[in-house]
């Protein structure tokens, strides 16, 4: 299987299977004397293990991690730095009856068909698990963009729509997010959010999510106006993500329904300092940053793990039915938050990489 990589300066290789020993992370192209250590790491992964509340999966993973390498009395040497998550709370035995089935929704039937063998253990390496490696490679990215671009850089995610149920983004408080299983930015809305997947959880169903990744305090002038644009890059990035099915940039697909004098993001010279009447652009024109906050926001899919029996094929092409049991998030897109961060942090490493290169 190729393709474990990502980035071009910055970059990170992810390996291991959801039911394997470990997974983990080489991430190269890191600069030398930043002050990195487990728990700068540590932080981020305690964002997005399961089991921390009744509204994810209850399989209880410490995620813990381990650098191997790339790291010298606290400071990172330039070298690739090895980081390794141990699994300890594996049930393979969940999926042993469903073993030569094809989950609806799931990789099980494309992996199978390409590959002709497959890791059926909650989906081997298609698993969502795998997101911790990258959160791991998006901590490091983190902490190299506070010291290169100051305190005024800061990339918070939330989740803004559960279900059918969306929030008001003009109430967006920073700090209520993290105060809440749910990483919604509008405190109205936690109570109604909870009866409600409370709901979803008790029919044995599951529901989507939307995502919003905003990045505050980027410079002008990174990314590339073709083949390297950074929202190109973003996308690419978020679409990476186990379950998600759509990206917007800015008002994204909601542009198409605007006037040309309600889409254009006016600038205005206030003395020394430039200014935007509004940023439907997102943060991003003609694949460069404008100065103003990034915002990019994603769909992530309904669990495909659910109680409801559903029609499915077998691998040896009989038709069968399938019903999933075992530890499942109800809204999977809960624990994205801080995957979607991550991958946010990585990409502007990588293009302020890029740009001092070429630019600087």
């Amino acid at each position: 299987m190729s393709f474990n990589t990502f980035g071009k300066i910055f970059r990170f290789s992810t390996w291991g299977e959801s039911h394997g020993p470990a997974i983990g992370s080489i991430v190269d192209g890191c600069p030398p004397n930043i002050h990195l250590s487990e728990k700068d790491i540590q932080k981020e992964l305690d964002k997005r293990k399961p089991g921390q509340s009744k509204f994810t999966t209850q399989r209880k993973e410490d995620d813990k991690v381990q650098i191997l390498s790339g790291v010298f009395e606290g400071r990172t040497t330039g070298t690739p730095i090895s980081l390794i998550i141990y699994n300890k709370d594996m049930r393979s035995k969940d999926y042993g009856k469903i073993k030569d089935k094809f989950r609806p929704g799931h990789a099980d039937f494309t992996y199978f068909k390409k590959y002709g063998i497959r890791d059926y253990r909650g989906g081997g390496r298609s698993s969502a698990r795998e997101t911790a490696s990258r959160v791991a490679a998006g901590a490091i990215a983190k902490l190299v963009l506070q010291k290169k671009l100051g305190k005024k850089f800061k990339v918070v995610g939330a989740v803004t729509q559960l279900g059918i149920l969306g929030c008001d983004t003009n109430k967006w408080n920073d700090k209520i997010i993290s105060k809440n299983p749910f990483f919604c930015p509008d405190k109205s809305m936690i109570k109604l959010w909870e009866k409600y997947l409370l709901g979803v959880r008790k029919s044995g169903s599951s529901c989507g999510a939307v995502i919003e990744i905003r990045a505050r305090g980027i410079p002008v002038g990174l990314g590339a106006p073709i083949y390297s644009k950074l929202d190109s890059d973003i996308v690419s990035s978020l679409m990476s993500i186990n379950a998600v099915k759509g990206v917007n940039i800015g008002a994204g697909m909601n542009s198409a329904q605007l006037s040309g004098e309600q889409n254009s993001d006016e600038i205005l010279q206030k003395g020394k300092k430039l200014k935007f009447n509004s940023n439907n652009a997102g943060g991003i024109l003609g694949g460069i940053s404008t100065g103003q906050e990034i915002i990019a926001s994603f769909a992530v899919k309904p669990t495909s793990s659910i109680l409801t029996t559903r029609n499915t094929v077998d691998k040896f092409g009989k038709n069968t039915t399938i019903s999933v049991t075992g530890r499942h998030d109800p809204c999977v897109g809960i624990r994205a938050v801080p995957v979607g961060e991550a991958m946010m942090n990585c990409v502007l490493l990588d293009h302020y990489l890029m740009n001092k290169a070429q630019c600087q």
